[in-house]
């Protein structure tokens, strides 16, 4: 097996529900993605992926989306006070933690087409979450959203 491995950054702010901890306050990450390809052949060019077009689709969709935006579970109390201030906001149904941002960033690479067999979103320096079809045991719904 062939793997290329592509890294993205973007900066965001969010906050845990049903979390007891400095986590339910509003903070922000500097956060680091690591987006894993995996194909068995190469393609005509002799590559997995070229590096230029990950950085394109997946870096621009991050750029448009989530970059310095706050990701929110969309039933959070300040989405009304952060709509009323018209601040850039990205709503997810589940809670924003760094294993769902992962996920919700595996498929949509998945979704364009690539062969993405991993995705690791680091929270700053020391620690990561990753999100990969061979860890889904359950056959929860797919991480949805919406651009606020």
């Amino acid at each position: 097996m062939y793997k290329v491995t592509k890294e993205l950054h973007f900066c965001y702010g969010h906050r845990l529900l049903n979390y007891q901890g400095i986590c339910m306050h509003p903070h922000g990450h500097n956060s680091k993605v690591e987006v894993e390809l995996t194909l068995s052949d190469l393609d005509d060019r002799h590559m997995v992926v070229d590096f230029g077009d990950i950085k394109r689709s997946i870096q621009t969709w991050i750029d448009d989306n989530l970059d310095h935006k706050m990701v929110l579970h969309k039933d959070d109390p300040l989405v009304g006070v952060l709509k009323q201030l018209r601040e850039p906001m990205f709503l997810l149904n589940t809670n924003p933690t760094a294993e769902s941002l992962a996920r919700l960033i595996f498929e949509f690479a998945a979704a364009k087409g690539f062969p993405v067999s991993e995705v690791r979103l680091w929270e700053g320096f020391t620690s990561y979450a990753s999100y990969s079809h061979s860890d889904a045991i359950s056959k929860s719904e797919p991480v949805a959203y919406e651009r606020a």
